[in-house]
């Protein structure tokens, strides 16, 4: 494989990365509003169109700011921060940026319900799509591993065998995918709870994942991404260290023998 990965059209030549990001939007919302069609929802649809609104726009600003944190020096040398803050995102920024805008909005509107359950699927697959096109970069995007000696190690461009963390993270989704289904099966969890565990999940992941990536170091040798993580994790804390939370409590109600008519 030769990476940047091309789509030949005719005489013209496309980056597979150009097609798999907005095709990871579109395919995701589409799948979110398949979901909140079948599934019904708790949210009212106006209520629902303003949660998407932050979501969006927190998604939006939390991506670009941690995306333009990530790498402080290159930051503090550029001409226009501006520009250099809308080049760079992270996924992990966008998740905590589109929750914290979530709760803002669902506050101003006054909505109780837990709202990031219906989002949850359709986030885990647009992130797949999403990384299979950050893969197709190879070592020309800033999603790639640390050279390894492992057995799996990878060519992604340069004369270096990489950790392939764009695959890992891929894997890791698939099955998280799986756990979070297995779990619903098992237990009947709180309105809210699926998502909480999956940002919990993908938090943890990705604070262990830039140990094996090349990355910019800057409180205690950890790299901005990581810092990030465990904000993530500390904000969900209460639930890691009583998962029982996320459980609905059901009041099971014993019936009383009907008496005999003698």
């Amino acid at each position: 494989m030769q990476f940047p990965v091309e789509i030949t059209i005719g005489s013209t030549k496309i980056l597979l990365h150009s097609i798999m990001e907005p095709l990871a939007f579109f395919i995701g919302f589409r799948y979110f509003m398949f979901l909140r069609k079948r599934q019904g929802d708790v949210i009212h649809s106006e209520n629902r169109v303003w949660i998407l609104i932050g979501a969006i726009f927190g998604a939006l600003l939390g991506s670009r700011l941690m995306g333009g944190l990530e790498n402080v020096s290159a930051l503090m040398q550029s001409a226009n921060k501006f520009v250099y803050f809308y080049q760079n995102k992270t996924v992990l920024g966008g998740f905590l940026g589109g929750l914290l805008g979530v709760e803002l909005i669902k506050k101003i509107i006054k909505e109780k319900h837990a709202s990031g359950d219906l989002f949850t699927y359709p986030m885990i697959l647009a992130l797949i799509i999403g990384r299979i096109g950050c893969f197709s970069m190879g070592v020309y995007e800033e999603t790639y591993g640390s050279p390894t000696t492992l057995p799996w190690g990878m060519h992604l461009g340069d004369s270096l065998l990489r950790h392939p963390v764009c695959l890992y993270e891929i894997i890791f989704l698939l099955l998280l995918w799986i756990s979070l289904v297995q779990i619903e099966k098992k237990f009947t969890l709180q309105n809210g709870a699926r998502f909480k565990l999956f940002l919990i999940g993908y938090c943890f992941f990705r604070f262990m994942l830039d140990f094996i990536k090349p990355t910019y170091t800057s409180i205690l040798g950890l790299s901005t991404i990581q810092i990030t993580s465990l904000l993530g994790v500390v904000y969900y804390y209460h639930y890691i260290i009583n998962p029982k939370k996320l459980i609905e409590n059901k009041v099971k109600i014993i019936m009383s023998p009907a008496p005999e008519h003698v």
